[in-house]
């Protein structure tokens, strides 16, 4: 049995500017880190012969079938097409986050089961040849209308500025951050589910759709990345960092009507005036995780004005997609 372990990952700026659509003209950068929870993929072998099917995947339900068209799960379905897998094959996924909430889920699926079937075949890819092939399944194979970070931080993990020249041409630029600065961003780090959730393709296309109209806003967007980046580098406090996601929070809601439903907004908003310095709503919007940046002193009033959103503790710079068992 092969088992893959790919992280999930918050983005701090940029987003929006990873869509061929926008940097293919512009160019496009994005702050992120991988994050200690995970997606798991299971692969073994499957005798079939001694049954009435040829292939069995489970996740949230269990398909037992003979041929790939039968698949109803599509990133199953065209994973195992990709990699040429028709039979004799068994297939699990199980996640630590839920789906549609902003945290890249799907292309952490589809990294990780990708890896998991190129290993089961005996097969080495290295990171960011996993993530390029995961971005061509997703975008070109199943017709989604995904950006191009998250796959590559489920990829290459860690935390960085990742930029974005070409489909075939990203550079991730690891961000070089001591052992106690890195954990002194952590403490600064509030996630909180929404219970909101969403397709983020849904929201994406609309996003997609008003590029042109919008350009301007993501090219201000695009600079926050080298201006967090210089803030999370610096010998200063990290209170500018803050500021800065709240000046991006503002941005990302002038994008689309659609970023943050009023119950959303006034979490945040509550959570400012309770002492958070800015926030992020993780993903295309919508719904799914609320990120605020919280000063240590003021996290206390923060979760308590919140109370009746569920945090999740996270570590940031995570190791990106690996076998955890074979």
């Amino acid at each position: 049995m092969i088992i893959t372990k790919t992280p999930f990952r918050i983005s701090f700026f940029g987003g929006g500017t990873d869509y061929p659509e926008y940097f293919e003209k512009h160019g496009g950068a994005v702050l992120g880190t991988a994050i200690s929870h995970s997606a798991f993929l299971a692969v073994s072998r499957f005798y079939s012969r001694l049954f009435d099917y040829r292939i069995r995947i489970a996740y949230r339900q269990v398909e037992c079938i003979n041929e790939l068209d039968e698949i109803q799960h599509p990133g199953f379905r065209e994973c195992l097409r990709c990699c040429g897998i028709s039979h004799d094959v068994e297939v699990s996924y199980t996640a630590e986050l839920p789906s549609f909430s902003g945290m890249g889920s799907s292309s952490s699926f589809v990294v990780g089961l990708l890896h998991a079937l190129y290993a089961f075949q005996g097969k080495s890819v290295a990171q960011m040849e996993l993530a390029y092939r995961a971005i061509a399944l997703e975008r070109e194979v199943m017709q989604e209308c995904v950006g191009c970070q998250d796959q590559t931080l489920a990829a290459v993990g860690g935390l960085n500025v990742i930029e974005f020249r070409a489909v075939d041409d990203i550079v991730v630029h690891r961000v070089p951050l001591s052992r106690e600065r890195m954990h002194c961003l952590e403490q600064h780090l509030l996630l909180l589910f929404t219970g909101f959730r969403r397709r983020a393709s849904d929201v994406a296309s609309r996003q997609v759709g008003k590029i042109t109209q919008n350009t301007e806003i993501l090219k201000r967007m695009r600079q926050l990345v080298d201006h967090g980046y210089h803030s999370l580098t610096s010998i200063d406090g990290l209170a500018d960092f803050g500021r800065l996601l709240h000046e991006n929070w503002c941005l990302k809601q002038s994008l689309d009507d659609g970023i943050a439903s009023r119950a959303i907004q006034e979490c945040y908003e509550a959570g400012r005036a309770a002492g958070a310095l800015g926030g992020k709503l993780l993903g295309a919007g919508g719904g799914g995780f609320l990120l605020l940046f919280v000063p240590p002193e003021r996290r206390q009033a923060v979760r308590q004005c919140l109370s009746h959103l569920e945090e999740v503790p996270i570590a940031i710079n995570a190791p990106g997609s690996h076998i955890v068992h074979t």
